[in-house]
């Protein structure tokens, strides 16, 4: 099964994280249903890969102005059929920042579900976030992609002049408390 690999994460995840059973049992369930759930055109919701992008002294993550949602968040993206979100995470950090990153761990990191507003011919859907912690191992000079109006480099202990975005924040939270086991 294609899914056997990402509902292995989601239930050790579910284990070292009791507290967000709540977004755990949700994401288990929409992937045990939706055989599709990989694919961005499953419109029920589809998996996203998302990273967590620490700079090569852990102080500061790299954030993305979004062009599309037009606020800071994490850089990530669609899976496109992938279903080592891992490697979706990876390769979307590399191709939104122009870094070479490298994964703190196998283990997920955070979990998200959050909507996107219909788009064109999109209609508004879920966004099933699997996000990992990943560090740039080639420095701190990115390239912005054409997928955002900026990236920049923001203190982890204090991301308030970028966004107010819960998500991000939880992330800032766990990065801050967990850095050393990573």
């Amino acid at each position: 099964m294609h899914r056997r690999r990402l509902l292995e994460m989601l239930r050790d995840y579910a284990r070292r994280h009791p507290a967000e059973v709540l977004t755990t049992d949700r994401f288990i369930d929409f992937v045990e249903r939706y055989e599709r759930c990989f694919e961005s055109d499953c419109w029920a919701g589809h998996v996203t890969g998302s990273a967590w992008l620490v700079s090569p002294d852990g102080a500061d993550v790299l954030l993305t102005h979004h062009k599309k949602l037009d606020r800071w968040l994490q850089l990530g993206g669609h899976s496109d059929g992938e279903t080592n979100t891992l490697r979706v995470a990876v390769k979307e950090a590399e191709e939104e920042s122009g870094l070479l990153v490298r994964p703190l761990s196998e283990q997920v990191f955070d979990l998200d579900v959050h909507e996107i507003p219909a788009r064109g011919a999109a209609p508004a859907h879920l966004h099933f976030d699997v996000r990992f912690a990943l560090q740039s191992s080639s420095g701190r000079d990115f390239s912005v992609s054409g997928e955002s109006h900026a990236l920049a480099w923001a203190p982890a202990h204090d991301l308030s002049a970028y966004t107010d975005e819960e998500s991000v924040l939880r992330m800032s939270r766990k990065w801050l408390k967990y850095k050393d086991f990573w």
